[in-house]
């Protein structure tokens, strides 16, 4: 924790700025940060056809944003209902309602009008943006605009995408390999290494200590080199050391399926203590490798999933690519080539995504027509929601009831905030593209076994943090393009990923403003993964935007302040994409009991219901966005036929 004042670290600063694009003006509050201003920013529940509307800009606390999810919890609670609100009559009639605007929603919306052209479609979004996780963080800082992803990061999954999942791709233009070879800028950042910070609270000592890696991976002698300048005791040094690079075989005589199948039933952290035999100091710098990838540390995460991502320690064992051990259970976002899908990643993760097929499915909603020109271009949210649009796109509206009817289903929504009427719609199908654990809530008619199964799929609770500072100069000065904190309120962070695209260009220039990412993952160290999901969700709800403030401020400040960074001077912007339901949840061996990876609970949570069927990330099962699409397919096949 930092002992600065919350006025030497800048909080609550208030900075306004307007910035043009394309020679249209647009009003940007770049506090992010002031409490009263954050605030004022999440209260603009004005309709999404009024001037100015353009939630990709709005900073302050986003993600699952105040007044998004205080409905949902209140039906999980039972107080919705017992407030007996009005329902409205009827009025409005579709071929399909789509509940959930994410990348399955807008997918179901597309291979529905597929099958049926002439289909009118409502998408139903609970949030003042589309796309779901995929979220927009559109800074502009110095005269130009500035792209983060606020969720969703890339195109990028352990198998190659179905030619479902690709055919949406194509038919939006976007080619992976393409423009990840044209595209993707390795320069800007050459030269800068990673950084790890050791923290006083942690490792006795503060620390930044540089390692020159190439592709995650150090040679013995920068090995050595980290290892000493670290403030770590001589046993974990070596330990390290002998994790890092070691290359004994702690299985001699299994063959490699025999050593997986032991691997999958421990942990990573069972693993580096029982068997590879290290020193338990090593925990702590360990401990919050898995953040990223599952919202959980080492202890919760399977030996043999670490594996499947290159993690070390597993070197000596000559495991052989692929494959699953005798339970069918294949090492989760395992990607080694040929195995994985081909990736790119936009300025705004796969925000773009949702962003192109927005733009294919209300014309007129965004100018241009290629994977190149929607990144910079400006979506017109007054057009989503028009009468004669063959496909209605309403934000910040919250599903609270969904039920079959004698000739189709019978839908009940309500504002975003919540507080105003109930109104209804009729339509011949419903896609609930939303998180299936809310349904049964929704769909209170679902067979028992059904609401059960759904309750299972829990979700990772996680924020990606976008924070625009002025100039990126103490990364220079300390020769770093990110920093590992094992024991930071952000675990990690980074400079934006450089990517030019189209009209859009990273910024080289160290003296400009850039963008930094920053992950946080809440888990409770010690419990199964699924509860650790569920503490970090809590944590997530009751903490306020100007803690996530405080904490951004003092850790950039205490880990750059070498490099010459002044949190209260150069920060200019501050996003908090917090979402306390975030990754879809993924089989885990160690805490999944009773069926294996071919009988999880998504098989039976997605079954149709009636003329309601299920789509989602979740009902695969797995957190990718081909999945997201893959399962909208599903969905409406199980309409369509």
């Amino acid at each position: 924790m930092s002992k600065k004042s919350d006025k030497e670290l800048g909080v609550g600063r208030k900075i306004a700025r307007r910035d043009f694009l394309q020679g249209a003006a647009i009003g940007v509050a770049m506090t992010g940060l002031a409490p009263e201003l954050a605030a004022a920013g999440q209260a603009e529940t004005e309709a999404q056809n009024a001037p100015g509307y353009y939630p990709p800009t709005r900073l302050g606390m986003r993600g699952s944003h105040p007044g998004s999810f205080e409905g949902a919890h209140e039906l999980r609670d039972g107080d919705f209902w017992a407030k007996t609100p009005k329902v409205d009559t009827a009025n409005e009639s579709y071929d399909l309602v789509v509940v959930g605007g994410g990348i399955s929603g807008l997918s179901a919306a597309y291979f529905y009008r597929q099958k049926n052209p002439r289909a009118k479609v409502l998408i139903i979004e609970n949030h003042d943006d589309f796309g779901g996780h995929a979220k927009r963080n559109e800074f502009h800082v110095g005269g130009r605009m500035h792209l983060l992803n606020g969720g969703t990061l890339e195109i990028d999954s352990p198998k190659p995408y179905s030619p479902v999942a690709s055919g949406v791709l194509k038919t939006l233009g976007i080619r992976p390999a393409e423009l990840s070879k044209q595209c993707d800028d390795d320069t800007i950042y050459k030269g800068l290494k990673q950084g790890v910070f050791f923290d006083k609270e942690t490792f006795g000592k503060d620390a930044l200590v540089t390692l020159d890696a190439r592709e995650g991976h150090a040679d013995p002698v920068a090995l050595k080199a980290f290892a000493a300048a670290a403030p770590l005791s001589d046993g974990v040094r070596k330990s390290i050391l002998k994790i890092e690079a070691g290359a004994d075989d702690y299985y001699a005589g299994l063959t490699s399926d025999q050593k997986k199948d032991k691997l999958w039933r421990l942990s990573y952290k069972d693993y580096l203590l029982k068997v590879v035999k290290a020193d338990p100091g090593v925990i702590a710098y360990y401990q919050h490798r898995t953040d990223g990838l599952w919202g959980c540390g080492i202890d919760a995460v399977s030996a043999l999933d670490c594996w499947g991502v290159g993690f070390p320690g597993f070197q000596g064992l000559k495991l052989a690519p692929g494959g699953t051990n005798r339970m069918g259970y294949t090492p989760r976002f395992y990607s080694t080539p040929p195995n994985g899908s081909e990736t790119f990643h936009f300025p705004d993760g796969n925000a773009s995504i949702a962003r192109a097929l927005v733009r294919m499915l209300v014309p007129g909603s965004m100018p241009g027509h290629t994977a190149e020109d929607i990144v910079t271009a400006q979506c017109d949210y007054s057009t989503l929601d028009r009468p004669g649009n063959a496909v209605r796109i309403r934000l910040s509206n919250i599903v609270v009831r969904a039920r079959n009817a004698k000739d189709g289903v019978e839908i009940a929504y309500t504002a975003s905030p919540g507080g105003g009427a109930v109104h209804r719609v009729n339509a011949k199908h419903c896609i609930f593209a939303s998180w299936n654990m809310m349904i049964p809530y929704i769909v209170t008619e679902l067979p028992a076994a059904q609401k059960t199964a759904m309750h299972a799929l829990i979700k990772t609770p996680l924020v990606y943090t976008s924070v625009a500072i002025k100039n990126w100069m103490s990364f220079k000065n300390l020769a770093i393009r990110g920093v590992y904190a094992p024991g930071g309120y952000h675990s990690q962070f980074a400079l934006n990923a450089p990517v030019n695209i189209g009209a859009y260009r990273s910024e080289r220039d160290p003296a400009k403003p850039i963008l930094v990412h920053m992950t946080r993952t809440p888990a409770q160290p010690g419990l199964p993964e699924r509860e650790q999901h569920k503490a970090g969700r809590y944590e997530l709800l009751s903490t306020p935007f100007e803690i996530f403030e405080r904490e951004i401020r003092a850790q950039l400040g205490r880990t750059l302040s070498a490099g010459g960074f002044d949190p209260a001077r150069d920060i200019a912007g501050i996003a908090v994409n917090r979402w306390p339901h975030g990754y879809a949840p993924e089989y885990n061996a160690l805490c999944d009991t009773g069926f294996d990876a071919d009988h999880t609970p998504n098989l039976i949570a997605r079954k149709k219901f009636g003329n309601i069927a299920i789509a989602n990330a979740d009902s695969g099962m797995a957190a990718y966005t081909d999945v997201a699409m893959d399962q909208a397919h599903r969905a409406v096949g199980e309409l369509l036929g």
